[in-house]
């Protein structure tokens, strides 16, 4: 068994995903309640108690909500969150201290055999993370809430084996929504969230200089408002490498295990388009 991907929720309602690796189970983000979060494990063959370790890419109440205090304390699970996030998390939920690890731009080991690769995201005012998930032969990106794509993120998702990347929002369905201008001016200037064009530019250009494509590309944190289905699926398609690869991920229904295939032919390969 190598590392496997399951997203539980995905949007402004809530994010949630567990990573499962022989080592045990990681939990990234914490945006839905546990007993939702319990029910969405059902038939996973995971429970809240083989979680031994959440890592937060923000503090935003669709990515933690203090709900979890109780849960977090009675489980024992340690809580990892960046340095400039310490503070913030500890005044809203100051019985968690114990349990709070910090990290930095240094790698660091939230559970055994598995080592998370910290990326910096322009989000609001203190960024987001992202993370290379690294262990037992497997790579997983996770990456959502970022304003744009910065140069580093393609060199950081080169050569993985799964790919999770936010698609928040259609342009022109944000642009004619009825949200108020400051809003729109948040999603959109640059410290907000990705646009489909973006992240399908973003991925095109992570698979061109690719030793080999991954075996999973996952679609995070769609907008139920400026965004849907169907737009992403007709945009990436367009590019055979990623159609037979492409997940999108739901905010009421969990993904399947994302895990590994039989090795992805290299770049440049012809693929057959499928959905």
């Amino acid at each position: 068994m190598s590392l496997e991907l399951c997203i539980l929720a995905s949007g402004s309602a809530g994010n949630a995903a567990v990573v499962r690796s022989p080592g045990g189970v990681m939990l990234v983000d914490a945006g839905i309640g546990p007993r939702s979060l319990s029910e969405r494990l059902e038939g996973t063959g995971v429970d809240l108690t083989d979680i031994k370790a959440l890592c937060l890419t923000h503090l935003d109440g669709d990515h933690f909500s203090p709900r979890w205090s109780s849960t977090l304390l009675r489980l024992n699970i340690p809580v990892h969150c960046h340095v400039n996030k310490v503070a913030g998390l500890a005044l809203s939920c100051p019985e968690l201290v114990p349990l709070i690890r910090s990290f930095d731009s240094a790698p660091f080991s939230p559970i055994d055999g598995l080592t998370c690769n910290p990326i910096h995201f322009a989000h609001d005012t203190l960024g987001s993370h992202g993370f290379v998930i690294d262990g037992f032969s497997y790579r997983i990106g996770y990456a959502t809430d970022l304003g744009h794509v910065p140069r580093y993120l393609f060199d950081r998702f080169r050569d993985l084996d799964c790919i999770a990347l936010e698609a928040n929002y259609d342009p022109q369905m944000q642009a004619n929504s009825g949200r108020p201008w400051f809003l729109k001016r948040r999603i959109m200037g640059g410290r907000g969230h990705l646009s489909n064009p973006q992240a399908f530019s973003a991925i095109r250009t992570i698979l061109d200089s690719a030793r080999r494509l991954p075996d999973h590309i996952v679609l995070l944190h769609r907008s139920r408002e400026c965004n849907c289905p169907d737009l992403l699926r007709t945009l990436f398609s367009g590019d055979g490498r990623i159609a037979p690869r492409l997940t999108l991920a739901e905010q009421h229904d969990r993904s399947p295990w994302l895990g590994r295939k039989n090795r992805a032919p290299i770049a440049g390969e012809q693929l057959t388009l499928a959905f």
